[in-house]
């Protein structure tokens, strides 16, 4: 009788083709209709813009990696590439370089390497870069530019006020045509709608990213606004202007879904979309400032180990007894 030779390894014994590294180059995929329409817009500077904030993040990385592991290694995985895009899509166009490369380097340093690296990290690192950006540099990161649909590097001297702007303060309806397209100042992943839902769609037909979240979110800022919009239409503009102005389709579709940052169980994630989508309108309508998507993202990033710990999965075969038949089995089984 031949020896037997028993190999014992941990969890998962099935393994499908997706990697990390597919996944997140994936996504960058799925950003790159944005950054072209933001490129066309706003002319060449904003792809100078990207590649600032993207080389912060990276060289930021591959400094983390050498300081944890004693060797030079080049990152690889796209996850980081992702940041410093995102980062750079949620800029004015007319952001300076030097801040931005501030701003991938703390969205890679404090958003990501001081929790382990990829898959540790609490809130979503872009977010935390513009956080900081928002908090070091609020002259230059609400100085908004308009569209000049040419190929000119100057945006200096054109100023125009962001939709969310004139809905907040102005309590004006902006066109939805123009949200929808992108021909509307703002910053550089607020503009077009169209070609973050065509990123997005992309992602969910790849099912990368879960439909509750996304569908979820907006679904909920589409019914507070509709129902404040059917109270008093002249003070708050429809929900429409809601879905497609501001960085709501960026946040829903690219932040919020994000793999490390969200919920594990569906419910879970449910409950964290429905609370971003609470708190965008709480900020957007009530408070001093006249977007909260990114704010209601770090938040809700807060909350999800305390979501993940009310929402456990249930065990396999696990049952679970309601009202009087968890009575009775208590009674039959004390």
């Amino acid at each position: 009788m031949p020896d037997l030779q028993l190999v014992i390894e941990s969890s998962p014994h099935i393994r499908g083709q997706d990697s990390v590294e597919r996944i997140m180059w994936t996504v960058l995929l799925a950003l790159l209709p944005a950054a072209a329409v933001a490129c066309y817009i706003f002319g060449p500077r904003v792809m100078a813009l990207i590649l600032v904030a993207i080389a912060g993040a990276w060289m930021s990385e591959a400094l983390a990696g050498r300081w944890r592991e004693g060797v030079w290694r080049a990152p690889a995985d796209g996850s980081i590439i992702i940041t410093g895009l995102l980062l750079a899509l949620t800029l004015p166009p007319s952001f300076p370089f030097i801040e931005t490369f501030i701003g991938g380097v703390v969205a890679c340093v404090f958003g990501k390497q001081v929790f382990g690296g990829l898959g540790y990290n609490i809130f979503n690192p872009a977010l935390v870069g513009r956080a900081f950006l928002q908090a070091a540099f609020p002259v230059e990161i609400t100085t908004w530019t308009a569209p000049v649909y040419g190929w000119t590097f100057r945006l200096d001297g054109l100023t125009g006020a962001t939709p969310l702007a004139k809905m907040k303060f102005e309590h004006a309806a902006p066109a939805l045509r123009d949200l929808f397209l992108g021909t509307t100042a703002g910053s550089l992943g607020e503009t077009s709608a169209l070609a973050i839902m065509l990123g997005g769609l992309f992602l969910l037909w790849k099912r990368y990213i879960d439909w509750r979240v996304p569908a979820v979110m907006l679904g909920t800022v589409a019914l507070f606004t509709g129902l404040l919009h059917a109270i008093d239409p002249v003070r708050y503009v429809s929900p429409w202007a809601h879905l497609f102005a501001g960085g709501l389709m960026l946040g829903a579709w690219f932040m919020a879904t994000d793999m490390v940052t969200t919920p594990l169980t569906s419910a879970g994630r449910v409950t964290f979309a429905f609370g971003c989508g609470v708190l965008v309108v709480v900020i957007r309508v009530w408070g001093g400032l006249p977007e909260g998507v990114m704010y209601s993202i770090l938040l809700m990033n807060a909350c999800t180990p305390l979501i993940n710990r009310w929402m456990v999965p249930r065990r396999f075969d696990e049952r679970r007894h309601i009202g009087w038949a968890r009575h009775v089995a208590a009674k039959v089984h004390p």
